[in-house]
C-alpha cells in the first residue's frame, strides 16, 4: 500500500499514516525500514503493508518512496 505521513508523536515512537484508500494506519517506530524515526517528517510519501495488531491493523514494513 502507498500513503503519507499524517501525525507523529515522537516522544513516544508512533505515528500514524494516511492510506490512499483514507484510511488512517497505525506505525511504531520498530516498523520503519531503512528510515530513521528522526527523519520522518509528516507529509512524507510510504509504501507500507499492513497486519492485524492488537487494537487494528497497523503498518509494518513502512519505506520512503
Amino acid at each position: 500500500m502507498k500513503g503519507e505521513i499524517k501525525r507523529l508523536i515522537r516522544d513516544r515512537g508512533f505515528g500514524f499514516i494516511t492510506a490512499e484508500d483514507g484510511d488512517e494506519i497505525f506505525f511504531h517506530r520498530s516498523a520503519l525500514e531503512g528510515i530513521d524515526f528522526e527523519a520522518l517528517e509528516e507529509g512524507n510519501s510510504v509504501e507500507f503493508n499492513t497486519e492485524k495488531g492488537p487494537k487494528g491493523l497497523r503498518a509494518v514494513n513502512v519505506k520512503m518512496i
